[in-house]
Parts: C-alpha cells; sequence; structure tokens
C-alpha cells in the first residue's frame, strides 16, 4: 500500500502563518512611518583595462523603508537597499553589480513575550552567524533564564556563483543568562553551495557584569570543518578612579577563519593558504580627570606564528571636547618590529567643528594622517592622506548636505584625489 500526502498537508504550517499574520493589526500607525534616503555622488580618476585616467563618477542612492519601528510589538515591515549609476567614461564598475536588496522582511513582535519572527531577506547576527539570509528567523525566552534565537533559508552570498538549488544555511544561538549577571551563549552555522558544504562553525561566547563596574567578554569560534580554532577573542574592563582600563587577547588562525570556496575574493585565499596565525594582546587607558579633556594610550603587541615576527604598537591619544558635537583630537603612535621595514611613526589629527549663531546648522570635519616608514616601499618611505569636509542640515534638521575631499600619496599612487556629495534625508512621522 502506497502512503500518500493530503494536498497542500505539507503547507499548512505556512498557511497558519499566513493567516495568524494578516489576522494580526500592524503595529504600525501612521506616526510610525520612517524613510531613510542618502544619495551619494562621488569622483575620481582610475586607470581601466581599456582606459587611462578615466573618469569614474558613480552616483549612489541607499533608500531604507520602515513601516514601525523595530522594536515595536505587533507586525512591522523593514527594506534596505541601494543602487549605482556610473556617470563617468570608463568602464570601472562594468564586472560589479549596479544594486543590491540588502534586507526586506516581515517582523512579527508578541505583544505579551520577547518572542519575534522575521520572514523574509534579513541580515542575521547571532553568534557565529554573521550572513544575509533569504527565510526565516525566529528568537524569544525559554523561561527565565533560557533564550534561543534560530534561522534557516537561502544564504544571499551562493546566489550568484551556481544559482540556488541545493543552497541552504542553518543555525542558531542558546543562550543561559541570569539578569545582568552573565550570559553564556553556544552557537551553530552549517551552510551550503549546490549541494556542497561550504562552512560549519560552533561557537561559545561568555559575558559577566561583576561588582565594581567590571565587566568581562569573549567568544571562541570553531571551525569543525578543518577542525581548528578560528578566532579567540576576549576582553576585560574596570576602572581605576577615573581611568578607565581594557586589556585584552586576541587570536586568528587564518586556516580557520577563511574557507576558501568560489566566493572566497583572492586576499583572503591567499590568507587561507598562508597558514599564517596572529596573536595580539594589549591594553587600551583612557583618562577623564578633567571635565573636557580627554588623555588616552594603547599598547598592542603582535605576533605572527609562521613568519616569526613579533611587533608592539605604543601610542598616545589627546580628544578635546566643547560644547555641541564640537571635538579636536589627535593620536601619537609607533610600530617596532622584528623584521627590517616594520618600524613606522603614525601621526594623526582630527576635528569635527559644530557651528553657532546664525551658522547653527552647519559642520566642519577634518582628518590628516601621516605614517613614514624606516625603509621605502617601491622607493617611498612615507604616506600621508587628508580629508576635509563641510555641511549644512536643513528642514529641521531631516535633510542633510555634506561636500567632503580626500587626498591621499602613498607608495602605490603618488597622488590620488577624490570627492564626494552626500545627501541625507530623514522622514520620521
Amino acid at each position: 500500500m502506497t502512503r500518500s500526502r493530503r494536498p497542500g498537508g505539507r503547507c499548512r504550517w505556512l498557511a497558519m502563518f499566513v493567516v495568524l499574520l494578516l489576522g494580526t493589526p500592524l503595529a504600525a500607525a501612521a506616526q510610525d512611518v520612517q524613510v531613510r534616503s542618502d544619495t551619494l555622488f562621488r569622483f575620481f580618476e582610475r586607470d581601466t583595462a581599456t582606459v587611462n585616467d578615466a573618469k569614474v563618477a558613480p552616483l549612489y542612492e541607499y533608500l531604507q523603508l520602515d513601516y514601525g519601528r523595530a522594536t515595536a510589538k505587533g507586525l512591522t515591515v523593514h527594506a534596505y537597499g541601494w543602487g549605482r549609476a556610473d556617470l563617468g567614461d570608463g568602464d570601472y564598475y562594468d564586472d560589479d553589480v549596479r544594486g543590491q536588496l540588502l534586507y526586506a522582511y516581515l517582523q512579527y513582535a508578541q505583544p505579551f513575550s520577547n518572542f519575534s519572527l522575521r520572514f523574509g531577506r534579513q541580515q542575521v547576527m547571532t553568534g557565529v552567524i554573521n550572513d544575509s539570509v533569504d527565510g526565516l528567523s525566529l528568537a524569544g525566552d525559554l523561561g527565565p533564564f533560557f533564550s534561543l534565537s534560530a534561522i534557516g533559508g537561502l544564504p544571499v552570498a551562493y546566489d550568484t556563483s551556481s544559482g540556488r538549488n541545493g543552497d541552504l544555511l542553518f543555525g542558531g544561538r542558546l543562550a543561559h543568562h541570569w539578569g545582568t549577571r552573565y550570559e553564556l551563549g553556544l552557537s551553530y552555522l552549517h551552510s551550503a553551495d549546490d549541494g556542497e558544504k561550504q562552512r560549519q562553525r560552533l561557537g561559545a561566547d561568555v559575558a559577566f557584569g561583576l561588582p565594581g563596574g567590571v565587566s568581562f567578554d569573549g567568544r571562541t569560534v570553531y571551525n569543525l570543518e578543518s577542525e581548528g580554532f578560528a578566532e579567540q577573542v576576549y576582553q576585560l574592563r574596570f576602572s581605576l578612579g577615573p581611568v578607565s582600563v581594557r586589556p585584552y587577547y586576541e587570536q586568528y588562525d587564518y586556516r580557520d577563519q577563511f574557507e576558501v570556496t568560489p566566493q572566497t575574493p583572492n586576499p583572503f585565499r591567499i590568507l587561507a593558504g598562508s597558514g599564517e596565525s596572529l596573536s595580539a594582546w594589549g591594553a587600551d587607558l583612557s583618562w577623564g580627570g578633567l571635565a573636557d579633556w580627554e588623555l588616552g594610550a594603547r599598547v598592542r603587541q603582535l605576533s605572527y606564528d609562521v613568519n616569526s615576527d613579533d611587533a608592539a604598537y605604543y601610542a598616545l591619544l589627546l580628544t578635546w571636547h566643547a560644547s555641541g558635537q564640537t571635538q579636536i583630537g589627535g593620536e601619537v603612535g609607533t610600530l617596532q618590529g622584528d623584521a627590517t621595514g616594520n618600524d613606522t611613526i603614525l601621526l594623526r589629527g582630527y576635528f569635527y567643528l559644530s557651528g553657532s549663531g546664525n551658522l547653527q546648522k552647519a559642520f566642519l570635519s577634518g582628518d590628516v594622517l601621516y605614517a613614514g616608514y624606516d625603509q621605502p616601499i617601491y622607493g617611498v618611505d612615507r604616506s600621508w592622506s587628508a580629508s576635509l569636509g563641510a555641511g549644512h542640515r536643513f528642514l529641521d534638521d531631516a535633510l542633510e548636505v555634506k561636500l567632503n575631499g580626500d587626498y591621499s600619496s602613498d607608495p602605490n599612487y603618488d597622488s590620488d584625489w577624490r570627492g564626494t556629495l552626500a545627501l541625507s534625508y530623514r522622514y520620521d512621522q
């Protein structure tokens, strides 16, 4: 006797879900409609395969639409994407995509609990998962001490390689927590492209809130395919009077961090095949003993396994804060390494000036960076870059117009000029 499935039986759960959504009033009212538009016009010169000093002038539009806030209860709708048109005379972007839908999903948040559900294209960041997925995700509490988040669907990154047949991504994170005292999480990720397994990772993360304002957090990621630890990152935060201290430790194994797949960019393929691993440890210190001044120090030690090179970076930072958002700051640092050519002097200065009086809606920003090398690179022993921007806000700060210019000179480019005109509009009603 042959078993048969009743027509539509396997879609019953989906039909029930649709009925639930249709029967749920939209959480957004007219005052919860939000629109965000960022229009960027850039201009610079580049050599292409067919033209030297081609005038490249891309026009970008980033558009975000929200019907209901992401933190609202009930049903809300969210979408965000970008598009580009090249107004220049070259073919600089001929091999690149001209736009992309970054996310577009329905979200349902249960009014009487922390349970939420998303359906559609979404960026998922939980545990070892940091992917764009076309699918279904859910998150919620499992009693007072546990929480769960899960995702299943089609990975967007694999869509352009060989179609979507056999593509799959699923995973999630289970966490145990006790208020704000601590949280322990365990996460898993599995992805496949055209039926072939691409990534399989297991992660653990911890966060502790200790007495006296002390906090500790970190994560460990294990690559189940290569059977090695991809990364381990931990940091501690505490205060000694007016001094804030953040010691940390980081370890990355390139062989386990970067999987070699058809979608892996060439630089990461080289890193994955190098067998190199990097360990970094150090501390950041910040002293805010004066009302308008902040003094900081940074120490970072780097150690490479294959090249057997060690390097240390030491820096002092100073920032002055004024009324509004005005601030002026700088950094003086030095990198000292075992290998020839690693010794570098770094100087940086930046500012952001808020307007006042008749120019209250205006602002001016700038950033200058200089690096000097102990050994020339392609015959050049220094590099520097400078950025200057000016802008103004209109329509009760709903519209912001900013013009920015950048210049850099380094071992790769004798001189490189770039400019950007940006218009940002926010509608929130």
